[in-house]
């Protein structure tokens, strides 16, 4: 007999037939490539056991002249900095309603015997969203039973009338109550946005209040998924809103940052009018905003013109900054670096990105550069390319001078120019999205593996699923299915950092990813599966009776790891395994572990396929150059 090695191409190809792509992988999952070779990824373990509230779209971090070590989590909800595995509520909040009087929170609270609801009567308009957040303080002694402790916090409103409304504690009230006393504080929270991208029909659409309140109910409208934008000014933060308003936190001066991480963010705004500056110069309204380096100018992507306070002014082509090394100086002047510009092509910024010392700027078909020129002008714009999308805001990632992104229909590179991305899965990918959630789309740099991998929503999901990595090094493509919702792989961290919500769901956490060989405690199942294989053209069946395995198990947490390797055979390419077209006998599989030299596994098939996974804990492998002891077997 002689033995054939099984040698196959890196990277997964789906975009050939099963049979044409002979010597290639064809499916795998939770798998990578080194240096040609396949293994399987390494786990993830939450940052800690606490949770934010909503859904995470981005995360910035960085460290500050303190030696503080910051990551800022916007999600659809909250505003959250987090610091060693705890979350900081710093969500601004809303202006305060002129039509409540410093009276109407006296003994505003009322309890019902045995329900957990408290009702909060303020006897006055006061204009709150159904789904926000309300901070309450000042509540002396307990009102019907309830605690004044579990009164005095920050709560989720379930539910709002024209003068009340309610949220829900631990304890059930013993008896119904009215009371609180006439010190008590009420700080409502800016609005809440959505988890995802959503469609709605007027009068009965969304939280009461918010969006839509007098549309016509059979007129469709898009509401959009809250998106932050988050990066910081030397020790402080600067977050904006997507299509909305922007906000500043300060760090403060003092080495102890507890202060400040209890402190609430403000309107950049009100920031600028405590910077003496002028506080209607900020755009009320952009569409991002981003810290530029090294030159320390705000820019608003998308933004009001100068001079005008109405967010219907809003120009999503309009270009502003601020003066440099001052986020809140917005007025052009001979003794300030002040400005504006405003792209040509398009009908809004749809997103941009820091890379080779520039700002890329896409529009729905063209791309800009936007340099740092130093002059009088501060700032210039080139066009660069016509004719090439964007999928999202975040399908882009720079790594090194090189910035790749997804495109609506294939993967690009800007090197200097833009270039294609040859990719082996554009069918497999592109056809199987869900379009209507492409805003849901992030990608993310995995720098130890030279990867870069987006995350989306598959064709029957309405939540990110499905992954694809570009291996740039070696130029492969593969994919899998994982939920994520925001990717941060930075050099403060000693592991790249995700988070995810569950779909439907308010409680999110961070993830340290590349940490351990399981999913959060559990186990971390893989596998590669090839292209079907044959002996000669073909023409004949093969007979397989023994397995040479080549795979090690370096780095497993496990006494006696092991993965299963499967032999599926098929007699013709169409076949399905196991069906009634391909061999009458079942997959032929058998575990191996780091002590098996060699495998009696029998099978007969014109063409076969190899299979390697795994589903055990603690389990880390890679695959090397297994053979297979073959011989003919007759043409019938």
């Amino acid at each position: 007999m002689a033995f054939l090695r099984l040698k196959f191409n890196p990277g997964v190809n789906r975009d050939t037939t099963n049979y044409s792509g002979e010597g290639s992988w064809w499916d795998g999952n939770k798998v990578r490539f080194i240096s040609g070779q396949v293994q399987k990824i390494g786990g993830w373990l939450k940052t800690s056991t606490n949770t934010f509230f909503g859904v995470c779209r981005q995360m910035c971090a960085w460290n500050t002249t303190f030696s503080d070590i910051f990551i800022a989590l916007g999600t659809n909800n909250k505003l959250y900095i987090e610091v060693s595995g705890a979350y900081h509520d710093i969500t601004p909040l809303r202006a305060t309603n002129p039509t409540m009087s410093s009276t109407d929170t006296d003994n505003c609270i009322v309890t019902t015997n045995g329900s957990t609801t408290v009702t909060v009567n303020l006897g006055a308009a006061y204009a709150a969203n159904d789904q926000s957040f309300v901070t309450i303080a000042g509540v002396t002694g307990d009102v019907g039973g309830i605690p004044n402790a579990e009164i005095n916090a920050n709560h989720l409103i379930t539910a709002v009338d024209s003068d009340t409304f309610t949220f829900v504690v631990a304890s059930a009230a013993s008896s119904g109550a009215t009371g609180g006393g006439t010190s008590i504080t009420i700080k409502f929270e800016i609005a809440p946005g959505y988890a995802s991208d959503t469609i709605g029909y007027g009068w009965s659409t969304g939280t009461w209040g918010r969006e839509t309140w007098g549309s016509a109910g059979l007129t469709p409208i898009d509401l959009p998924q809250r998106d932050w934008w988050v990066s910081n000014f030397d020790n402080d933060l600067v977050a904006s809103i997507r299509d909305g308003a922007v906000y500043y936190w300060a760090r403060g001066a003092t080495a102890d940052p507890a202060t400040s991480l209890a402190t609430r963010a403000i309107l950049l705004s009100a920031q600028a009018a405590t910077d003496g500056f002028t506080a209607a110069a900020v755009p009320v309204k952009t569409g991002k905003t981003v810290v530029s380096s090294p030159d320390k100018h705000l820019i608003a992507f998308g933004a009001v013109p100068l001079g005008s306070v109405a967010v219907a002014d809003y120009d999503p082509l309009l270009i502003r900054w601020a003066d440099q090394d001052s986020p809140t100086d917005w007025t052009p002047a001979t003794t300030n670096s002040s400005g504006f510009l405003r792209v040509s092509r398009g009908s809004s910024i749809i997103a941009t990105t820091f890379a080779r010392q520039e700002h890329l700027i896409w529009t729905e078909t063209n791309l800009y550069g936007l340099q740092f020129l130093g002059t009088t002008n501060v700032f210039g714009l080139q066009e660069y390319e016509a004719n090439v999308s964007i999928i999202s805001p975040r399908a882009m990632q720079t790594v090194g001078s090189v910035t790749y992104w997804m495109g609506r229909e294939k993967f690009y590179a800007y090197t200097g120019r833009v270039e294609t991305l040859p990719c082996t899965l554009i069918d497999y990918v592109f056809q199987d999205i869900n379009y209507f959630q492409v805003d849901q789309i992030i990608s993310g740099a995995n720098e130890e593996w030279n990867e870069v991998w987006w995350f989306y929503c598959s064709a029957g999901s309405n939540w990110n699923d499905r992954y694809v990595v570009f291996n740039h090094l070696e130029r492969i493509w593969y994919y899998g299915t994982m939920e994520r919702t925001a990717w941060l792989d930075t050099n403060l961290k000693d592991y790249p950092q995700a988070a995810t919500t569950a779909e439907g769901g308010t409680s999110g956490y961070m993830y340290n990813h590349e940490y351990g060989n399981d999913a959060d405690g559990a186990a971390l199942a893989a596998y590669i599966e090839s292209s079907a294989f044959d002996l000669g053209d073909g023409d004949q069946f093969m007979l397989s009776q023994r397995l040479i395995p080549d795979v090690k198990f370096g780095g497993s947490d496990v006494s006696a790891p092991a993965v299963t390797f499967q032999l599926i055979p098929k007699k013709f390419p169409g076949a399905a395994e196991n069906s009634e077209a391909a061999d009458t006998q079942s997959v032929v599989e058998s575990s191996v572990d780091v002590y098996t030299e060699q495998v009696f596994i029998r099978a007969r098939a014109r063409q076969m396929a190899l299979k390697i996974a795994s589903a055990d804990l603690g389990v880390r492998w890679h695959l090397g150059a297994p053979r297979l002891d073959v011989r003919p077997d007759g043409r019938r």
